[in-house]
Parts: C-alpha cells; sequence; structure tokens
C-alpha cells in the first residue's frame, strides 16, 4: 500500500522541513477548517468516526493490514501486541460510546452556531498542536479522535520514529472524508529543533504535549501567554489484588488478568503496573501468586511474544535480573525471580519488601505482599500525586470501599484488574476532562 504524499510525514525521509513549511501548512489548516470542519455537526462527525473505526476492525482493510504486517519492524511492537491494542481503540469507536463522552463532557450545549437561542456555547481551538510522546500509539490516536470532535485543525508532532500508525489514521480519515483529512497534518522530527517548534508554537491556540515532567516544563516555558497548555507529564500504576479472590479456580482468572496488564503494550504506557501489591492471608499466598504469574508469562511469550528489543533495553533488564538472584541466593525466604529462559522476553520478581519500586518495564514486573491496601497505600507514598491507575481485583462488596480509599488517597482511575490498559473513551486522563479541558465556554444571560 503506498500511501499518498498527504502530509509532511509522507515525505522522503531526506526531505528537510523547514521554519517557513511549517508556518505554511498551519494557516493552511486554519483555512481548511474555517471552509470544511467548523460547519459541521457533531453527529456527522461522530458518524464519521465510528465508520472509520469500524473499517479498521474489518480483517481485510487495508490500513489495519499495513499496521499489522510492517507494524512491528516500525514500532518494535509484535503483531499480537499491536492487532489487541488496535483492536481495543477502535472498538471504542461507537454512537454509544460518543453519546456518553459528549454528555459527560459538554452536556447538552452544541457547537455554537451564533443562536439566538442557545445559552451556552463552546468552542474548540483554531489550531490544536499536539506533540506526542511516541512510547505507545493510542493516546495519540485518542488526541486526534478529541480534536475533530472539537472542530480543531490539528498539527500532530511525533517523535522521530513514531509517526506509522498515527500517519496511517490520518489517511484512513482522509480516504473517509478528504475535506476533513485535510484539517490534519502530521510530521515527525528529532527533539531539538527549535526553529521548527518555534514557528508551530507561533501558530498554535492550544497545545498538548505527553513526556517527561521535564519535557513538559521546557514546552511550557517557550509557549506564548495566550497558548493553553495541557500536559501530561509522568505517572505510575500498580494493582492490588485482595486476598479473598485468590481461592479455586477463580485464582487462575486473576493470574490471568495480571497478566494481560503486563503484557499490554510491553507494560510501555503510564497505565502499566509496575507492582502487583497481594494481600496476605488468602487461599494463595502472595509467592505463589508470583510463581503462576510467570508461569502464565511464559505461555503469552508463545502466542503473542513480546519482540526483540535494543541491545541497551535488553542489558538493563539483565542486570537488574542478576541484582536479584544474587538476593535470592543469599536470601530466598524474601526474594525470589522467575524469567524466561535465554531471553528478556519476561521477568516477574517476588519481593517480601513492600516498598513500591519501579520496574524496568517490557515485561518486567513486581509481585509484593501486603496485609491490606492501607499498607499498600503506605509503601507507595512516594509514588503519590503520580499514580494514574490502579487495577483492583477485589469481592464486589468491598470494591466500592477500596475504590474511595484509593480516590482519597490521589488515584485518578481505579479499574478491574486485566483492564488498566484499556480506558474508555469516557476516561478521564489524569483526572481531566479529556475533551472538556480543550474548548472554551460562552455563557450567555438572558
Amino acid at each position: 500500500m503506498n500511501l499518498p504524499n498527504y502530509f509532511l510525514a509522507d515525505l522522503p525521509p531526506e526531505a528537510t522541513l523547514s521554519p517557513a513549511m511549517v508556518t505554511e501548512a498551519c494557516q493552511t489548516l486554519k483555512r481548511n477548517r474555517a471552509q470544511y470542519l467548523t460547519p459541521r455537526t457533531t453527529p456527522s462527525l461522530v458518524h464519521l468516526l465510528c465508520e472509520v473505526g469500524a473499517g479498521w476492525l474489518k480483517p481485510d482493510n487495508a490500513f489495519r493490514r499495513v499496521a499489522l504486517e510492517l507494524g512491528p519492524g516500525k514500532t518494535g511492537f509484535a503483531k499480537g501486541t499491536l492487532q489487541k491494542g488496535l483492536d481495543h481503540f477502535f472498538g471504542q469507536l461507537t454512537p454509544d460510546n460518543f453519546q456518553a463522552l459528549l454528555a459527560q463532557e459538554l452536556g447538552d450545549a452544541e457547537f455554537s452556531r451564533r443562536s439566538p437561542v442557545a445559552r451556552h456555547h463552546w468552542f474548540g481551538p483554531e489550531l490544536l498542536v499536539h506533540v506526542a510522546a511516541g512510547n505507545i500509539p493510542n493516546p495519540t490516536l485518542m488526541s486526534l479522535t478529541l480534536g475533530l470532535l472539537t472542530r480543531s485543525a490539528q498539527f500532530l508532532k511525533c517523535a522521530s520514529g513514531s509517526a506509522f500508525l498515527p500517519r496511517l489514521f490520518a489517511h484512513s480519515i482522509y480516504e473517509a472524508d478528504a475535506k476533513l483529512g485535510a484539517c490534519l497534518e502530521i510530521a515527525e522530527w528529532r527533539g531539538g529543533h527549535a526553529d521548527l517548534e518555534s514557528a508551530l508554537f507561533a501558530e498554535a491556540d492550544c497545545v498538548t504535549a505527553t513526556g517527561s515532567d521535564e519535557t513538559l516544563a521546557a514546552i511550557r516555558a517557550r509557549l506564548p501567554v495566550r497558548t493553553r497548555f495541557l500536559g501530561y507529564g509522568h505517572r505510575v500504576s500498580f494493582g492490588f489484588v485482595a486476598g479473598e479472590v485468590l481461592a479455586g479456580f477463580f485464582a487462575d482468572k486473576i493470574v490471568s488478568r495480571a497478566a494481560d496488564d503486563v503484557v499490554a503494550w510491553n507494560q510501555l504506557g503510564c497505565l502499566s503496573p509496575h507492582v502487583i501489591y497481594v494481600q496476605t492471608g488468602g487461599e494463595t499466598a502472595p509467592e505463589k501468586f508470583a510463581e503462576r504469574l510467570a508461569a502464565e508469562l511464559e505461555q503469552r511469550e508463545q502466542i503473542e511474544p513480546r519482540g526483540e528489543l535494543p541491545a541497551e533495553h535488553a542489558a538493563v533488564i539483565a542486570s537488574r535480573r542478576g541484582i536479584y538472584e544474587v538476593r535470592a541466593a543469599h536470601s530466598p525466604e524474601t526474594t525470589q525471580p522467575w524469567c524466561s529462559k535465554n531471553s528478556t522476553a519476561w521477568t516477574v520478581v517476588y519481593e517480601a519488601d513492600a516498598r513500591f519500586q519501579m520496574s524496568c518495564l517490557h515485561r518486567f514486573i513486581y509481585v509484593k505482599p501486603v496485609r491490606d491496601l492501607a499498607e499498600a497505600l503506605h509503601h507507595a507514598e512516594m509514588v503519590r500525586g503520580q499514580v494514574s491507575t490502579v487495577g483492583l481485583a477485589a469481592p464486589e462488596p468491598k470494591q466500592e470501599a477500596l475504590a474511595s480509599q484509593l480516590a482519597q488517597w490521589g488515584v485518578t482511575r481505579v479499574c478491574p484488574l486485566g483492564r488498566m490498559q484499556s480506558p474508555p473513551l469516557t476516561w478521564r486522563h489524569d483526572g481531566r476532562p479529556a475533551l472538556g479541558d480543550l474548548v472554551t465556554w460562552t455563557d450567555v444571560e438572558v
């Protein structure tokens, strides 16, 4: 499949971008928005996005085939990982889900038409710029989706080498509606091109960015005062398994769900668990849970392999493994690692020390015992305020109380274990309204 040169990211690798090209692209986007996007109704945009999403779910869809055939080489994710992740995202693009999102974020207010009877108007940014992190694709695809709903022209700046899937998504929108596709721009360049970024930021009305806290601070400092900035910085997540659910056949389901969260996007997103806290006193001891999780990850590797890693990442995993192997040799009752043979494909470390531990990711997970959720939160105090998601496995009668405890501690999302990397369309990223943050309201008092 040869993609036409609709976007800057479609240019050959030897092409050199200039600030003038970026400025011209932004101004063209604004003109196209005024002509093609602003007059569109919300139902028509929802219908288009649902059609695009349904297309991506079909096995014979050309964009899907290219994503799954070339994606492993372009993204580093194995075909199975890509398939599951993309199926989740595009499966969310349904009329009911969009209706729930719009009702949650905007109520019954419609995009402003300067109607004399409307009391509330909302407006999306004229030009919405996204600076994507590039570690996993779904947040970037979601950003483009939300931007279309706000009727904003959009310029997506991808990290170097990460534009493959966003390009395919943008091309699928262009194929479905060329006029809307003309309101999108996709580009990629390495960090450090201050001239390109200055030209881009000078045209933006709103900038969203995902990355390290240092990256976000640097971007914020360079934006004009009038430009709205929405930054999504470093976040971590963990799981909590209550002892009562680790009994009989149901324990196998919980282990499988934990493996789902470790395997999804190779544990690279901010919603992936670094640690799974397991409550003591249940039928299955935390150490046994870790052993069973290791066996499950070994099985997953046969059907959904992680894929190859750059040598430097594999070296980090091997070094970390070595540390725990030495500790296990001296204190087997408090530390025990399980590892894939002859590869770094997966690692499970059981550690009696319940302090929160940052994983080196790529399917490297800690399992730690705690008496209860309060003890888990005590040992996670070092990352309080940075926790995005907690995957919870607990008896239904206790779930509400545990979720309330997590919310009061500062967790912005609590979900069932096994769905940590599969947030719904209505997810409030970092506890903020994903769509509502993009718009500006005008209240008309009569």
